[in-house]
């Protein structure tokens, strides 16, 4: 049986701590009920349902892949954007590992972790990464009217990932990615960098909006009724493959590099004994 031609690898499940509301064995049957050969966790800040989401994947017979979303900034008076990557490999895992470590224990604020330019760089082997969409460090840089240095940061980070970098195109209807769209495919073609496709997915299905918009509220400490607070868009679900293309019918090689990304990453938790010290 054809599997289908596009994968979601932007998925916060429900261990993006009240901000995905997606069960790791949800998610797997959402994908392989949708004919999806893989999919990608990238939950914020953290792995922790990596082991779980692997069994349960290689189970269902779907392609695991581990990833994370992360805040990437170039100095410590720079707020930075949330970039994705995707592991790899064993040693891309590790540097995973390590990259949430000093996220943790090394910076300002452990509520708030992120995860410096040179930090990246010492640890970028084995990763595949996203360069984050409008809420991505190149997204704000374009944003702010500063395409010199957008660029600037752009020819670092593909310095730091080389062929393993993809400009991340996002259509959720938000008005910050029709500001950023244009000059992203124009960098993209400039530099030779790859196009992805991805709905970040937070939620199963469309219905389930609004009471992913309550969970967001409790999360924040704020009122549904209030105006000036983090909201996602109904766009923000498990897409169906012919919904994505659809989406992104005028860019073909964007869901076309989905299958690409996942065909890349050859890594799955696999569950070990507990280490036990001698007695």
């Amino acid at each position: 049986m054809p599997h289908a031609d596009f994968v979601h690898l932007r998925v916060h499940s429900a261990y993006s701590l009240s901000e995905g509301a997606i069960h790791v064995k949800d998610l797997v049957s959402l994908s392989r009920d949708a004919g999806m050969p893989a999919v990608a966790v990238t939950d914020t800040n953290n792995i922790f349902g990596a082991l779980e989401f692997s069994a349960a994947a290689a189970k269902a017979g779907v392609q695991p892949i581990i990833g994370c979303q992360l805040r990437i900034i170039t100095d410590i008076e720079d707020p930075g954007g949330t970039m994705v990557f995707l592991v790899q490999s064993d040693v891309g895992y590790r540097n995973l590992l390590k990259l949430l470590s000093h996220a943790y224990l090394q910076a300002e604020d452990a509520h708030d972790p992120c995860i410096p330019l040179a930090v990246l760089e010492a640890h970028a082997a084995g990763l595949i990464a996203f360069t984050g969409g409008p809420a991505g460090p190149l997204g704000r840089h374009l944003r702010d009217g500063q395409m010199p240095a957008a660029e600037t940061w752009l020819k670092r980070i593909k310095g730091i990932f080389a062929d393993r970098l993809y400009m991340e195109i996002q259509r959720h209807g938000l008005s910050q990615e029709d500001q950023t769209e244009g000059a992203f495919l124009d960098l993209a073609y400039a530099h030779d960098i790859p196009l992805i496709a991805t709905n970040e997915v937070f939620f199963a299905t469309r219905d389930m909006h609004e009471a992913h918009d309550a969970l967001i509220c409790i999360a924040e400490s704020a009122y549904l009724s209030q105006t000036e607070r983090r909201q996602l868009t109904p766009e923000h679900y498990f897409k169906p493959a012919a919904e994505m293309r659809a989406i992104f019918e005028d860019l073909p090689e964007a869901a076309d590099n989905t299958l690409v990304v996942a065909k890349r990453c050859a890594f799955m938790v696999e569950p070990i004994a507990p280490i036990l010290p001698p007695y």
